[in-house]
């Protein structure tokens, strides 16, 4: 590109600008062209940025963010999943510290006969994605051609598989920006990046967790409702069924925080046991995931479905299938007590006695992302915390909040000042915030 061609690029793209930054909604063919601009790299990075930067503070309507979502799919390949016969539903959350629950769910609907595709990569969740944890599974493997992925999805009706570079490649381009920007909870912007993704991985509906909380991106509980509102709304104009749960994540959900640790959590969770947060949870939404896939005409019916899946083996041979499909070692599943334990274990003791009100669910991540990596840059999958004590807890001075496992005492004092500053305590017992916050459909 010649000095003039560039300079009438530059211009072009700073009246798109002014007019997001003023509040003016941009045409379909606008939209189209900035998408257009990204996929080829035509669009400047420092403009790129002042445009997610505007649409962060002035937002996109329904009609726009329709198109830019419609956009970042076919900036790359659909996956083809006609072949499949189930019925095929993704599921997505906006976070969530501790949060096992997308493994429990896959393996419930998969036993039902819902196919559930999904794509995943090294930043889909906070701090520690579902591939770190997966990758605790020796020899589970995710990376694969599309084909394999396509073969697993109809033979067990689950695969995690790592998304493609083919597979809505703008949104990894503008992934990038976002997370240096400080835009990644743009209500538009998270609704094209969760919908065209699950949608690319041929997907005819979706369940979305909008998280909201410390322990999420989203930390206002009204723009959580807000993007639950927008994806649904999002989905419909693309013609697609889709279910919004706001759920709180002010707290890490269950007991465990670590990769292995949660694994192991997860298989406890399979059998119907566990956390009683994070199996109700499970259990609303699941009901909305079999739902929504027409496997149960009522809540009643979709509820006794979980519970007979949790209760029989059904959903835990299932999740079995899908390890050893992608090569992993199912013994660790049928006897989690044979996996490699961390040298050593703290408690963290409570300094005075009275009612937890506040356990910071990312600081909590934080200090097991320190515990968790390597001087040679690989992660320890044995490290992490467990036995966490949560919001409400009444607790005596030098009783555990936490219990601390680690290999390296170099690393323990810099993660326990997050764990030390994730609690707060006080004398009065606290209002506990609802789990389920609102359904949107």
């Amino acid at each position: 590109m010649n000095r003039l061609e560039n300079y009438e690029v530059v211009r072009r793209f700073s009246v798109l600008i002014e007019k997001k930054v003023c509040g003016e909604e941009l045409t379909e063919s606008e939209v189209r062209e900035i998408a257009d601009a990204v996929i080829v790299g035509r669009i400047p990075d420092y403009q790129l940025s002042a445009l997610l930067m505007a649409i962060y503070f002035q937002n996109m309507s329904v009609q726009e963010t329709s198109t830019w979502t419609e956009e970042l799919m076919m900036s790359g390949d659909i996956i083809d999943t006609k072949g499949i016969s189930w019925p095929k539903i993704g599921r997505c959350s906006t976070g969530g510290v501790g949060d096992k629950s997308a493994f429990v769910l896959m393996a419930i609907a998969a036993s039902c006969g819902i196919a559930v595709p999904t794509l995943v990569d090294s930043c889909d969740g906070l701090i520690i994605s579902d591939l770190d944890k997966l990758a605790s599974i020796p020899g589970f493997d995710c990376k694969f051609d599309v084909k394999k992925f396509q073969k697993q999805l109809k033979k067990t009706a689950c695969c995690y598989y790592k998304q493609p570079e083919n597979i809505v490649p703008a949104d990894v381009v503008l992934d990038n920006i976002r997370r240096t920007t400080g835009t990644v909870p743009s209500i538009s912007l998270m609704t094209g990046t969760i919908l065209a993704n699950k949608l690319s991985s041929g997907a005819d509906g979706v369940v979305v967790d909008v998280k909201w909380g410390n322990g999420s991106f989203i930390k206002d509980v009204e723009q959580a409702k807000q993007l639950g509102r927008m994806i649904t709304r999002v989905a419909r104009n693309l013609n697609k069924k889709c279910i919004a749960v706001v759920t709180d994540a002010n707290q890490p959900l269950g007991k465990t925080v670590g990769t292995w640790l949660e694994i192991e959590e997860t298989i406890e969770l399979l059998q119907g046991h566990g956390d009683p947060e994070i199996q109700d949870l499970i259990l609303r939404v699941g009901m909305e995931i079999i739902r929504l896939a027409g496997v149960a005409g009522s809540t009643l019916s979709a509820k006794q479905i979980i519970i007979k899946k949790l209760s029989d083996g059904s959903a835990l041979d299932k999740f079995k299938e899908m390890v050893r499909e992608q090569g992993g070692d199912t013994s660790y599943i049928d006897d989690p007590s044979k996996y490699p334990k961390a040298k050593y274990s703290r408690k963290l003791s409570a300094q005075k006695r009275g009612y937890i009100h506040t356990v910071n669910a990312g600081m909590i991540a934080r200090g097991v992302s320190i515990l968790s990596k390597r001087k040679d840059g690989t992660t320890d999958h044995t490290v992490g915390v467990s036995g966490i004590m949560k919001i409400g807890m009444q607790i005596k001075q030098g009783e555990p909040l936490v219990m601390v496992h680690y290999n390296d005492e170099d690393t323990l004092e810099s993660a326990l000042e997050y764990f030390r500053e994730a609690y707060r305590l006080a004398p009065k017992r606290p209002i506990l915030n609802e789990l389920i916050v609102e359904r949107i459909a």
